[in-house]
């Protein structure tokens, strides 16, 4: 790394000189403009022409044998969020309706991806999707309104034996997983070699945003497994006690994910060590569902065993994010000298 001193011009304006080698092999000449990109942990970027961008990415499947749904699907999805922009698979031609189903299957998985291109024997998709539409912090609000309401739904749907909306929280849980791919993806593509600027969002809050994004997906999925115990408590009716008791830790993780995020949002860490504190608070919610739930036997015992768990996990992973607030907050902080 070479170092080069900061010459005060004008009063004002500070100048560094550009390495020659530089200038000559991007073809620059004296007079001519080159553009900076700024980033918020203080790097600052040098282009010799604006509108830069990455050359697409490129990722080509070639399936030859017999492919399982899932097997292939967990390929396009792990593309996806490495960066690549352009994905083609190759087969057979006796092979066509399962790869393409499965191409569209993942189309309507995933935010921004498109089936682009037809033939006999391939498939083509693009990632047709602009990072400035869709921010990873404008994922991770999506997400944390998503999951709260996933698991206040899941208990309405026990309370007032109502199946379709038992089957409508679990469905939410995909949008869930398709915000925490999205962010999953920025964060790669953020860290790939010559890449530019990461927008308005550096790569240490993407860090943050994709470990955070994890956990709201996590939150999405213990809402889902609260909505499954739907076909075996319907049958038997919920205890209104219990149910209150239920509702009472729901709304005791969802105060403290609540707390949780708006800390990470304003760097407030009085607000983040508040909800790590509330846990213990909580944690004394999810005893007492345990020993009242341990009189239960069979599938109803498994079930509700189900649904205390959850809610304990779901605090659990909101003090996560507290202290991960916590972390970014002194990160941020202004260092005494």
């Amino acid at each position: 790394m070479e170092g080069r001193k900061l010459q005060l011009t004008g009063g004002s304006t500070y100048v560094v000189s550009l390495p020659k080698r530089w200038v000559v092999d991007a073809g620059l000449k004296a007079g001519d403009t080159v553009f900076l990109d700024t980033q918020t942990d203080g790097v600052v970027s040098i282009r010799p022409r604006p509108g830069e961008k990455p050359e697409m990415r490129r990722r080509i499947f070639e399936e030859k044998g017999e492919e399982r749904r899932d097997h292939l699907l967990r390929k396009l999805i792990g593309a996806y969020i490495a960066g690549f922009s352009y994905i083609e698979i190759r087969f057979r031609p006796e092979m066509g309706p399962f790869v393409r189903r499965v191409a569209r299957d993942f189309s309507r998985m995933v935010i921004g991806p498109e089936v682009i291109e037809e033939t006999r024997n391939a498939v083509v998709i693009q990632d047709l999707s602009d990072t400035a539409e869709l921010s990873a912090e404008k994922c991770l609000r999506r997400m944390h309104l998503t999951v709260r309401a996933m698991h206040e739904d899941a208990l309405i749907a026990l309370r007032t034996q109502d199946e379709a909306l038992a089957r409508d929280v679990s469905q939410r849980d995909q949008d869930v997983d398709r915000l925490y791919w999205m962010v999953a993806k920025q964060y790669n593509v953020a860290h790939m070699p010559g890449a530019g600027a990461p927008g308005p969002t550096g790569k240490t809050e993407l860090h943050n945003y994709r470990l955070i994004a994890k956990l709201f997906e996590r939150i999405g999925d213990h809402a889902e497994r609260i909505a499954r115990t739907y076909s075996v408590l319907s049958e038997r009716g919920l205890d209104p006690k219990l149910l209150k008791e239920f509702d009472a830790a729901r709304e005791s993780a969802i105060r403290i994910l609540d707390k949780a995020f708006m800390a990470l949002l304003t760097a407030d860490i009085d607000a983040a060590n508040a909800a790590v504190d509330d846990l213990a608070r909580h944690q004394k919610l999810i005893d007492g569902l345990s020993h009242h739930v341990a009189t239960k036997k069979g599938e109803e015992l498994l079930a509700l065993a189900t649904i205390v768990d959850s809610l304990g996990r779901t605090a659990s992973y909101a003090t996560d994010i507290a202290e991960i607030a916590i972390d970014y907050a002194v990160a941020r902080g202004t260092e005494i000298p």
